[in-house]
């Protein structure tokens, strides 16, 4: 069985965004502090981190001030204290799962910069979730009431020929209530079971002839019309699905790391 990504692996579809940032000059020591160097590639870096701009494109100010915080972290890590501090076992433990957790969205990002979801995966992954789609939307309303007695009631006021949107405004205690139970157009699966199953079995223009009871209470249902449900231009959710490929992609190069044993 597939194992969902950690967050630390899952991150490296953003973390990919930097590490395809142009490389960085020879580093040079920018400032030293109790004896510790801190270097341009250090300094760039965590300009990067902070901005989430590349180095020359900060202010001069804004660099400075940038400098100066790195400084203060420096100045307070370089500390006689913080080095007793490092040797803590929680604070070695925090520090390997830092590294460990970097470290992994480094490599996925380099696996997914070597594997890019190709265009015939695009369209193989577009194909397969349009198929999933249901065929048709639904627009309905519904009164909803918190007993079966209240819907049987509103459903032979209905066969009297009260109008459904003036009884769901009185009637339905649902927050589309004052909207005379308006609930727009809809794919059955954004639905309930209990509920969507009804509205497809009606037909257009009908409500049900019997209450649909669900976790919030009981429904009388008016299902006003139907369309086929057209699927979005592949392009318009292209990035979406490259990501669903290539983290598809990503979780079989784990699994295939992983040691049968451990599964």
């Amino acid at each position: 069985m597939k194992r969902p990504l950690g967050p630390a692996v899952a991150g490296a579809l953003s973390i990919a965004t930097i590490c395809s940032m142009p490389a960085l000059a020879a580093a040079e020591t920018v400032r030293t502090i109790n004896g510790v160097d801190i270097d341009s590639e250090t300094v760039d870096f965590y300009i990067e981190t902070r901005t989430q701009q590349l180095p020359d494109q900060v202010s001069v100010e804004e660099r400075s001030a940038l400098l100066d915080e790195l400084v203060d972290i420096y100045l307070i890590t370089t500390q006689e204290r913080a080095n007793e501090i490092a040797e803590d076992p929680r604070v070695v433990a925090q520090a390997e799962l830092q590294y460990r957790g970097l470290l992994a969205q480094a490599v996925a990002a380099d696996f997914l910069a070597n594997n890019a979801a190709t265009d015939e995966e695009i369209f193989e992954e577009y194909t397969n979730q349009i198929e999933l789609q249901p065929p048709k939307q639904y627009k309905a309303r519904h009164i909803l009431v918190e007993t079966q007695a209240d819907a049987i009631e509103i459903i032979a006021e209905l066969d009297g020929g009260a109008d459904f949107e003036e009884l769901a405004k009185t009637r339905s205690t649902g927050p589309t209530g004052p909207n005379g139970g308006d609930l727009g157009w809809f794919s059955p699966e954004r639905m309930v079971e209990p509920f969507s199953n009804a509205v497809i079995a009606l037909e257009d223009g009908s409500y049900s002839e019997a209450p649909v009871q669900t976790q919030f209470g009981w429904h009388v249902i008016l299902r006003e019309e139907s369309r086929d449900n057209e699927p979005p231009p592949l392009e318009s959710i292209r990035d979406t699905i490259k990501q669903r490929v290539e983290q598809t992609k990503l979780q079989m190069y784990i699994e295939s790391l992983r040691d049968p044993e451990d599964s």
